[in-house]
């Protein structure tokens, strides 16, 4: 009998872990940033007086949105931690900081009117 044999390529072990190590990163990278910026851009904006509640609603309204884009920077982080992508904790102490500055803007922080 002649049998015909499919030749499928195999992947060395690690090469997947490292392509989502590499997707992972630039992923958390890109999504840090993102919230970095949003965070720079609720703590700069300063109202020119008590009349001026437009750049307040604004600032609350970015500092929001980094929050919960932290959040989900967060959630992405622990998802690759469990999927062994990533292996440092260390990973979730950028969300964390940029979180804590987002709130602090929204609370102790927020522009006077």
């Amino acid at each position: 009998m002649n049998e015909t044999r499919t030749m499928t390529r195999q992947r060395p072990p690690g090469a997947s872990r490292r392509a989502g190590a590499v997707v992972c990163a630039v992923l958390l990278t890109l999504l840090n940033l993102a919230a970095g910026y949003l965070v720079l851009l609720a703590h700069t904006a300063q109202p020119a007086g008590p009349w001026d509640s437009e750049t307040a609603a604004h600032s609350d309204i970015a500092a929001g949105l980094a929050l919960a884009l932290t959040a989900v920077t967060t959630l992405l982080t622990w998802v690759s931690l469990k999927a062994e992508w990533l292996r440092h904790r260390g990973w979730f102490a950028l969300p964390a900081l940029l979180a804590l500055a987002a709130f602090l803007r929204l609370t102790l922080l927020a522009p006077d009117l």
